[in-house]
């Protein structure tokens, strides 16, 4: 149950504190006065969509804090998130918004987005303005028969959309596997023919050395150019080594170690000099040596080069069509994979099909369960609709969950019509095609009765199994924002009396313009907007019994009276705007009048709490 709302900082509230209490509250005030205002506010409490523009102008910082009492079940919900307990009876869900982020705490603690949501499923439900449009969408009226049915038949209606879901998916990927092998199967041949076709050029390549080309053509260039080569090796083998006309470089370099051992003899400082050139005599020897055995290597035969040269060809020509050396041999590597791969027959088009057919199967097999649980609850939820419409002035009502068969999805086989007729003689047709504003609002309420009365029932069932006795079953608090709308008279009287019966099990809070509605409540508060230091602010205060007789008589009068003078609201007469000033004297009639019906008012809804109570 909702105890409290602290508002500050939010749209055009500077500072506000709302006590709730348990049973019907009611808001009552003029359009536009802010009542649907707090009602946002406790929405972005609880995980909302918000963004900067609710902050009020000026302020860089909006704080929005719910505090509900808390039970067993919110209780096993804070242990297993790891949040901390404030105490045994109270928990805090609060909002910060700012123009550059904004956080949502319980118990001081962040959390995200899926945790408030599980947390908001506990403890509010909010119907706002506009919801009687889901009525219309089949999407919605699916999801809400589902979610009867999870109530009447304990998870297991969701359990089996689960299985629909998980078949419905293995299908979907054995039919595209079976479109794509038959897509495949028709380009398969041709494509094969391509495959070994290159796969035969690049396998006669031989290809496997990234290095090849590289290496022939430096092979080449010492074949083509062998007769330079051996013509300069001789001549820098004689320049070391040995040559007969003159010395060499290897002579002149003994001579000198000669006569520098003779000279390290009598002088040590020449030893050093003398270990350089034995090593420069021992390096041009070796050096000599190598030459003439590269020289005796080198082979000039014509015909070695002309393998070379059509090696080297042969591969450039590889390149010039599929890239460089390399990316051919990886490509070659690939057409390989590729070509095993369409040549593998382990799993055959006509495998792929029986898989497909035994997968739609167990998928249509699985539709059909969840459509036979769909029809059962729909049962259900006729009966315990007609009833509740019933009791909001709709007695030759009819009503029908319509299941019709379409091509399976991850939701099932059916698409779902709620169908509606109001008036007695009138065929069914789709509810969003038949039914008015102010009956749609009625068709809302019950079905939000009908919610209630499955979980009420669901709760008490578990009390009784428990060791633990609560005194009544009590499912959190629901939120209706101006569920009356469309409505006036024995219906507003109807929806007054279906609020106050919900509010038996379920706190209530509830905005409306309707007097029938207000007066039943057992807390009335007045929204109201005020201009303090040139700044409009929302206010909210309870109503005493006076101030209250007062509010439904202006509600129910559509005037407001001050100072003993009444000022009608302007009406439209042939389309020109007429507002009357009435006298006091008349003013002192009309207040007494709406005070006298007010209190009859208030009296009647004490009999009808009464009467129900009994």
């Amino acid at each position: 149950m909702l105890l409290s709302l602290k508002i500050e900082n939010f749209a055009l509230i500077d500072r506000l504190e709302l006590e709730l209490y348990a049973g019907l509250n009611i808001l009552t005030g003029e359009t536009g006065a802010g009542k649907s205002i707090v009602l946002d506010a406790l929405d972005a409490a609880l995980g909302g969509k918000v963004s900067a523009r609710m902050l009020r102008t000026g302020a860089d910082r909006a704080n929005i804090e719910a505090t509900f009492s808390t039970n067993q079940a919110i209780a096993q919900w804070l242990e297993i998130q790891e949040i901390e307990a404030l105490d045994a009876e109270t928990l805090i869900c609060s909002r910060e918004i700012s123009t550059k982020s904004n956080r949502t705490r319980v118990n001081g603690v962040v959390v995200n987005k899926q945790q408030i949501q599980e947390l908001r499923d506990r403890l509010v439900e909010i119907t706002a303005q506009g919801q009687t449009i889901l009525l219309s969408q089949a999407s919605q009226q699916r999801e809400w028969l589902d979610s009867f049915g999870d109530q009447a038949f304990n998870q297991s209606l969701t359990t089996q959309r689960q299985k629909v879901a998980k078949l419905f998916e293995a299908k979907e990927r054995s039919r595209k596997a079976l479109v794509e092998r038959q897509q495949n199967e028709r380009n398969r041949l041709q494509h094969l023919d391509m495959l070994r076709y290159q796969l035969k050029e690049l396998e006669a390549a031989n290809l496997d050395d990234p290095n090849e080309l590289e290496n022939l053509e430096g092979d080449r260039n010492r074949l083509a150019h062998s007769v330079d080569l051996q013509k300069n090796g001789y001549t820098v083998y004689e320049a070391l080594y040995q040559n007969d006309n003159e010395e060499a470089c290897a002579d002149l370099l003994g001579q000198a170690e000669s006569l520098l051992t003779e000279m390290a003899t009598l002088d040590k400082e020449a030893e050093g000099i003398l270990e350089l050139v034995s090593s420069a005599l021992a390096q041009v020897e070796e050096a000599g040596r190598q030459i003439n055995n590269y020289v005796n290597r080198l082979d000039s035969d014509p015909e070695q080069l002309e393998v070379l040269e059509q090696r080297i060809n042969q591969i450039k020509q590889i390149c010039r069509k599929y890239g460089t050396l390399p990316e051919a041999i990886a490509y070659t590597q690939k057409l390989q994979q590729e070509l095993a791969e369409l040549t593998d027959q382990s799993v055959s088009i006509e495998d792929l099909e029986r898989k497909a057919a035994a997968d739609l199967q167990a998928l249509l097999k699985a539709c059909k369960k969840l459509t036979e649980l769909r029809r059962q609850t729909a049962i259900a939820l006729e009966q315990s609709q007609i009833e509740a419409l019933k009791m909001l002035a709709m007695e030759k009502v009819r009503f029908q969950v319509g299941i019709y068969p379409i091509e399976p999805n991850a939701l099932g086989g059916d698409r779902i019509v709620f169908e509606f007729s109001p008036n007695l003689g009138e065929p069914l047709q789709p509810l969003a095609e038949t039914a008015s504003g102010g009956e749609m609002s009625r068709f809302l309420l019950a079905l939000k009765t009908c919610f209630l009365q499955q979980k009420t029932q669901e709760i008490e069932q578990e009390n009784s199994s428990s060791q633990t006795q609560f005194t009544h079953a009590h499912v959190g608090t629901m939120v209706f924002d101006e569920i009356d709308a469309g409505v006036s008279g024995r219906v507003a009287q109807a929806i007054a009396t279906q609020l106050w019966q919900l509010s038996c099990s379920s706190q209530i809070l509830c905005v409306t313009h309707q007097p029938l509605i207000a007066a039943i409540a057992d807390r009335h508060f007045h929204v109201s907007k005020q201009v303090v230091s040139d700044r409009t602010q929302v206010k909210i205060r309870l109503l005493e019994l006076a101030d209250r007789k007062q509010e439904l008589a202006q509600i129910a009068s559509g005037k407001t009276f001050e100072e003993g003078k009444v000022l009608e609201k302007s009406k439209k007469v042939k389309g020109k705007n007429m507002s009357t000033e009435i006298s006091p004297e008349t003013s002192d009639i009309a207040l007494s009048q709406a005070i006298s019906f007010a209190e009859s008012l208030l009296e009647q809804a004490a009999a009808i709490k009464a009467n129900i109570a009994k």
